[in-house]
């Protein structure tokens, strides 16, 4: 995962450094820019057991920023927001390693720096009894719910 480029960023930035669970970083260029959840839109994503892309819809390219040839094979933390707690994640890895369906709210960070909320649900996938990789859906959220999720994040952080 390579560092954000300021040339990719729209408006005025801070600059961040993300440690991420596997001992890799990176620099994040964040803006406090909202781009709204599409009406009627699903995001979908798939990755491999490690979090690594393996597929992802039209949706998810066009709320990310990134061209499809720039997402996959890349980890799914490339859209982690800084805002977003650690904790949230390793929950997120327990639920689905456990073969558990998890859901949340979910602040992502764009490849211009600004940001959008969804509601997630990740999967496992399953085939002959081993789990293969996940699946992602992500959905609008309830504005409340993302009040609620701001002030509940910002206090684990």
């Amino acid at each position: 995962m390579h560092d954000m480029s300021p040339s990719d960023i729209q408006g005025d930035y801070q600059e961040t450094t993300l440690k991420y669970f596997d001992g890799n970083q990176r620099k994040v260029l964040v803006t406090d820019i909202e781009t709204p959840y599409p009406e009627g839109k699903l995001i979908v994503s798939r990755t491999d057991t490690k979090g690594n892309i393996t597929h992802c819809n039209r949706s998810f390219i066009d709320m990310s920023g990134y061209e499809e040839s720039e997402i996959i094979g890349q980890p799914h933390a490339l859209l982690r927001h800084p805002d977003m707690p650690a904790a949230a994640f390793e929950d997120l890895w327990k639920t689905v390693q456990a073969g558990d369906k998890w859901h949340g709210y979910v602040k992502n960070l764009r490849k211009d720096g600004g940001y959008y909320w969804v509601y997630a649900t990740v999967i496992p996938n399953i085939r002959k009894g081993q789990v293969i990789g996940y699946t992602s859906v992500r959905r609008k959220p309830s504005r409340q719910k993302v009040e609620e999720a701001i002030t509940t994040y910002a206090n684990m952080n």
